[in-house]
């Protein structure tokens, strides 16, 4: 047996060690979401049944949980966003000598523990909200939630987007300009197109990052739950198979969007690659026209 030979039969049980490690226990949870057992258990299976999936389906608390975590996510992106936005369009424009501190201020978020940010979060609304009289409509778990999550998950946006607008054409905008183009007009038919890939990327990680949070969220939503909350509390009392049916639930929602996305992404590649092409026939057909024209 030869050293090549080996070394890919060495390589290949790595990949084969690190994928079951990696899918080994969503593979086991799976399993366990159709078992009959009142515990989660994969082997022996003693019976397919569906019965797991209607009892998480009648669990009050988590079914409000999962929808409050919709909302909050949802509310985090409408916050997250258009800040990370504006954050990253500040950081290309603004002199270079202070972009290294500003970079400091707008990134600290991300280094600091969600402890602190949710403690941090209901003092500072708390007051805020009983200054200026409107503690019934901000001092809200929900509304802190957003406002606590929104306050580091906006850094991640702007770290997404600069990296995309870092390849913007700076000349794109002076032409338009040049042509009488106003500033907005400038901002919502050049940049915006321009950035959409990475505005649609910074709402999913900023969705994700929302739903999944669990530091900051615990402390902010008062007296209110989310689906993470929620599921804490069932941990500590003993798991059941119905936690399985939601990460299976959970699972194949984000497998049908990995493929939708992949879907449009190759769409996208082959559109623009035809476009590409069309183009270049037109050229190609006006520098024809253009030659044969003086004869």
């Amino acid at each position: 047996m030869s050293s090549q030979t080996i070394i890919k039969m060495m390589i290949g049980f790595y990949i084969c060690l690190f994928f079951g490690y990696l899918f080994g226990p969503l593979v086991v949870m799976s399993i366990t979401a159709f078992n009959t057992p009142s515990y989660p258990a994969a082997y022996p299976f003693e019976g397919f049944t569906l019965g797991w999936f209607v009892k998480l389906w009648n669990h009050r608390a988590m079914m409000e949980g999962l929808v409050n975590s919709i909302i909050i996510g949802i509310g985090v992106i409408c916050v997250s966003v258009p800040v990370g936005l504006a954050a990253s369009i500040v950081m290309n424009q603004i002199y270079h000598r202070a972009r290294s501190l500003y970079y400091l201020v707008t990134v600290s978020p991300v280094l600091t523990p969600g402890v602190i940010i949710g403690i941090s979060t209901v003092i500072f609304w708390r007051d805020f909200s009983e200054m200026t009289g409107t503690r019934p409509i901000l001092y809200k778990g929900i509304v802190l939630a957003i406002f606590g999550q929104s306050s580091f998950i906006a850094a991640y946006c702007l770290l997404i987007i600069m990296a995309r607008l870092q390849r913007f054409d700076r000349a794109q905008e002076e032409a338009a300009l040049d042509l009488g183009a106003s500033y907005p007009q400038v901002f919502w038919h050049i940049l915006l197109p321009f950035l959409r890939p990475a505005l649609i990327s910074a709402s999913v990680i900023a969705f994700l990052s929302s739903f999944e949070n669990y530091n900051t969220t615990t402390f902010a939503i008062l007296a209110d739950k989310t689906l993470v909350t929620v599921l804490a509390g069932e941990v500590r009392q003993g798991t059941t198979p119905a936690l399985s049916a939601l990460a299976v639930i959970i699972i194949g929602i984000s497998l049908a969007g990995a493929i939708a996305y992949e879907v449009m992404k190759r769409h996208e590649e082959r559109q623009s690659a035809k476009n590409a092409m069309q183009a270049k026939i037109a050229e190609q057909a006006d520098l024809a026209h253009a030659v044969v024209a003086p004869a």
